[in-house]
């Protein structure tokens, strides 16, 4: 079983690696400030469902087919590319319209949640961060790491898990003022939307 002092670094290292801007607290920032702290913390609870999928690649050793194989690696990205380029299509969209009501559909908490998840595993560089990441804080004397690995990627999430709906309570704050200015809905579509944009160009164009 993993010792005390193990967890201690692991958990230190894992809330600063989580406020780190990366994808995944970038995604939140901007759902909460464009649509409140609730669709946010559904929209971090879809991103930590997601890094299960990371941790059980990681556990079977799954992971390691995305960090040998360029094919599979190259498909999850531009799967994960195109996704954001369509989200990032949505925020426009909704800038233009966002007056119409009758156009202006809310997302339900159980699409937000999806919506995390499917950022999240169609991320093949988390996978390749946990492979890396995780089994560094294992040791075979501490028995099992496959069940070490699972025992970290849990303590992982519950940090990620605290961090992102800080994150989406701040943002959604900061949102809520600037959804009071003239336009400001628009303006938040559409800076979620050159955001979205942007991480997708990221992603595309990401190496292992």
């Amino acid at each position: 079983m993993l010792n005390f002092d193990t967890i201690l670094l692991f958990v230190t290292a894992s809330i600063l690696l989580a406020l780190v801007p990366g994808p995944d607290n970038i995604f939140v920032l901007t759902q909460s400030m464009s649509k409140g702290a609730k669709p946010g913390i559904f929209v971090t609870l879809g991103l930590c469902t997601g890094l299960i999928f990371h941790t059980t690649a990681v556990a079977l050793g799954v992971a390691a087919i995305f960090q040998t194989s360029q094919l599979a690696f190259d498909i999850l990205k531009y799967i994960g590319a195109s996704y954001l380029l369509y989200l990032a299509y949505l925020s426009f969209k909704s800038s233009s319209t966002h007056h119409l009501k009758a156009n202006h559909k809310e997302l339900t908490y159980v699409q937000l949640y999806k919506r995390g998840i499917f950022m999240n595993i169609t991320n093949p560089k988390v996978s390749i961060f946990f492979l890396a990441f995780l089994p560094q804080f294992t040791n075979t004397s501490n028995g099992s790491v496959t069940i070490q690995i699972f025992i970290l990627g849990f303590i992982f999430i519950l940090c990620a898990l605290v961090v992102f709906i800080s994150i989406s309570l701040l943002a959604a704050k900061i949102g809520s003022w600037f959804n009071k200015t003239k336009n400001g809905e628009a303006i938040l579509n559409k800076m979620a939307g050159s955001v979205f944009g942007l991480l997708a160009l990221k992603l595309a164009f990401t190496h292992k």
